[in-house]
């Protein structure tokens, strides 16, 4: 089924998989990939990544929060290694004025050091394909919509039915369009700590200039620990926890990487669209990527003043700009793929092949014959309403102060329908106490200020007055038009806006003074036309979608049964392997593998910061002191580039060698691949991580950390046979309800 609101709504290639593409469930590497793997230099077995009946290296990939991104175990005392752009956002609550992490790093010298991150990881215990299970209660005579309750209903029982151990939960995922359908098993740990992070002169070195581009000289990395209750199980953030014992962690190599070398990715990629038809090329092309790009951009400059301005505002804004920017550049580069791929017209062929086929048949015709109008009635009526959606999640809700009168709604309905319950009015003022506080420590009034003057006159100037919230009638009527004005009373006033006012009224609150906020009278309007108008428009076309969507699926996999499908990314764990290599990005052009400490001295430039290099850093690149972390020519290398199939949640994935040893740390793809989530391009979709020997070097040497790598397990390229003896025996796991041992 598809997303409703993706941002990622942009047409596929629906490619059958070449050697190097594909996010393989690890349920199938048996079957699909082993042996084109050990083709390529593998040099385990399918049942050494994934087992349920043993530890395996599975159990050393790490799932932060709900998926934002990935990580890799690196000790049996629960350290584990990401991008440094993963542990932004906790970087940054962790920092101040006084105590600018960001701008100088941070390594805890000792346990008692490392600082609580906020956010948990979790580990893959198992998967279950659940699809005639499912299928079992379903029917070709249920409508989209009946079918789609049908199958939330059996959902939740699925999950329910994991228990409620510390911990376990299960995601219940749709694969191939709503025809197959998985439970995925987990553990989750709630103590996490920051152990170490580099400065951002490292750890964002290029800034926007470089990001998605290739050749790339940045440390994009930090390290956590996971810890555990003295009983190894998970357990709320405590004095008294103790460091995880991972099931597996991996060794670390030293040896580096050459041309050709295997090389896979694990880990929890989010959303790729690769079965999206040619009526949803057009619609992101024509309508969506262009108005996202706007809207950020003109975000991202407001912000980059106040930021500039002052230290306090730049410590504050910094993971939101970060986060704002990264996929602004992201749709400038997908579009300048599609059109430049011709994606639209390779997809529109293939729908017509697609289609010739089923019509050469008549049970064919019966079965799939309405693929392509299902899909044109949705796309042409989802075009009605695509700007003005857009424009309200990236304009509209882009103010944080609009975000924040949407946590004051509860109250307001509880203070109209029953104000006299003190207990549930007062758990609604704990919600909204709650949210508060997140929002205060990272909150700019003036530039939230020019920010949400800057989109709502934005969504005055671009979308149709009719499709609009009430408040535009406001701002014309009382303002003359002038978001300006209106956002100067707004931030003037408004509780939303001033934490004292906002504490006094939840002291004493009451629905007039609410109604009358002009805040939360600017939010409500915003919540109720996108729950009451946009959000039911763009949702009636999706029955259309789904239904289109799960039949074209089902005829291409009818149509080359031979073929090797996997399904799109959804934040579970795949698996993506192919090779290290260089790569030709255009005429008279060619693209090394790796990149060394050279580019680093070479990019320097004090007067940009996003291209500064630290002293000290400095100071031991040009002596080249490079410890053991130099390659067989004295070079230290930074980064190297894989042909690997990877997106947005794979950052931080551990990139492993044959041996099952970690050799990188994944963080981008490249420039001239930016429709890769939509169209795979082997010639040139290219992976871009960090060299593990660069992250060690900058541990070691550079911030004295030796203590951390010393907990490592380091390794040097071993022959197979000893990589073999090193796996563990099979550990017998306790009985799984439902779930019959694997054989042996």
């Amino acid at each position: 089924m598809k997303k409703l609101l993706s941002l990622f709504i942009a047409a596929a290639m629906t490619l059958g998989a070449t050697a190097h593409e594909g996010m393989w469930l690890l349920t199938k590497l048996k079957q699909i990939n082993e042996a084109e793997m050990q083709r390529l230099g593998f040099k385990l077995t399918a049942e050494d990544i994934y087992d349920i009946n043993r530890s395996g290296i599975k159990d050393a990939v790490v799932r932060l929060g709900g998926g934002f991104c990935s990580g890799e175990m690196v000790s049996a005392e629960g350290l584990f290694l990401t991008n440094h752009h993963c542990g932004y956002d906790a970087v940054q609550g962790l920092s101040s004025v006084e105590h600018d992490y960001l701008t100088d790093g941070f390594w805890a010298k000792t346990r008692k050091d490392e600082l609580p991150a906020g956010f948990n990881v979790s580990f893959l215990q198992r998967i279950d394909d659940v699809t005639a299970q499912v299928m079992a209660e379903l029917n070709d005579g249920m409508s989209e919509d009946a079918r789609n309750e049908k199958i939330q209903e059996i959902a939740g029982k699925l999950k329910s039915a994991v228990g409620k151990e510390n911990g376990l939960s299960a995601d219940f995922k749709v694969m191939f369009e709503g025809n197959e359908f998985y439970l995925f098993v987990y553990k989750t740990y709630r103590d996490v700590r920051l152990v170490g992070v580099p400065p951002s002169a490292i750890g964002k070195f290029g800034g926007d200039t470089d990001n998605w581009m290739w050749p790339r000289h940045t440390g994009d990395f930090c390290m956590f620990r996971v810890y555990a209750g003295p009983d190894g199980e998970p357990a709320d953030p405590s004095d008294a926890n103790i460091p995880f014992k991972p099931k597996w962690h991996f060794p670390v190599s030293i040896a580096g990487v050459k041309e050709g070398d295997f090389a896979m990715v694990m880990g929890y990629p989010g959303s790729t669209d690769r079965f999206l038809s040619s009526q949803g090329v057009k619609l992101a092309l024509d309508i969506e990527q262009p108005s996202r790009v706007k809207i950020r951009g003109r975000k991202l400059e407001l912000m980059k003043q106040d930021m500039d301005a002052s230290d306090e505002v730049r410590i504050k804004y910094a993971s939101k700009y970060a986060q704002v920017s990264n996929y602004w550049k992201y749709f400038i580069g997908q579009q300048r793929g599609l059109k430049r791929l011709h994606v639209y017209d390779k997809k529109k062929k293939q729908e017509d092949e697609l289609m010739a086929w089923v019509n050469a048949d008549a049970g064919r015709k019966q079965k799939y014959g309405e693929i392509i109008s299902l899909l044109d009635r949705g796309y042409t009526e989802r075009a009605k309403w695509e700007k003005a959606s857009t424009y309200m999640q990236e304009a509209a809700f882009g103010s944080e102060m609009i975000i924040l009168g949407f946590r004051m709604y509860g109250l307001k309905m509880q203070l109209e329908t029953d104000p006299k319950d003190a207990a549930k009015v007062a758990a609604q003022v704990a919600r909204v106490q709650a949210a508060a506080e997140e929002f205060w420590k990272d909150y700019n009034p003036t530039t939230d200020e020019k920010i949400t003057a800057a989109m709502f006159e934005m969504l005055h100037n671009d979308v149709d007055r009719d499709l609009q919230p009430s408040v535009m009638s406001t701002i014309e009527k009382k303002y003359k038009g002038s978001t300006e004005a209106w956002a100067h009373a707004v931030f003037a006033t408004s509780m939303l806006t001033d934490k004292k006012k906002l504490d006094a009224f939840l002291a004493k609150p009451n629905l007039k003074a609410l109604q009358k906020d002009l805040g939360f009278q600017a939010s409500e309007s915003c919540l109720n036309h996108w729950r009451n108008i946009i959000g039911p428009a763009v949702d009636a076309s999706q029955s259309d979608l789904d239904k289109g969507y799960r039949l074209m699926v089902a005829a291409m996999r009818e149509r080359e049964p031979n073929k090797s499908w996997y399904p799109n990314a959804n934040s579970t764990m795949r698996l993506t392997y192919g090779t290290v290599g260089s790569y030709v990005p255009g005429d008279a052009m060619h693209y090394d593998y790796v990149t060394t400490y050279r580019g680093i001295l070479e990019k320097e430039d004090p007067t940009n910061d996003e291209f500064i290099v630290p002293s000290r850093e400095k100071e031991l690149l040009l002596k080249k002191d490079f410890g053991r972390y130099a390659d067989e020519k004295g070079d230290l290398i930074t980064c190297f580039i894989s042909n690997n199939d990877i997106t947005g949640g794979n950052s931080g994935s551990p990139v492993i060698n044959g041996n099952g040893e970690l050799i990188g740390i994944a963080f981008d793809g490249n420039w001239e691949a930016m429709s890769g989530d939509i169209a795979f391009e082997p010639e040139l979709q290219r992976t871009i991580s960090v060299d593990i020997r660069y992250v060690l070097w900058c541990i070691d040497k550079l911030a004295g950390a030796g203590h951390l790598v010393n907990e490592m397990t380091l390794v040097e390229r071993k022959p197979v046979e000893e990589v073999k003896a090193e796996v563990p025996a099979p550990v017998e796991p306790a009985p799984v309800k439902g779930v019959k041992p694997a054989k042996k």
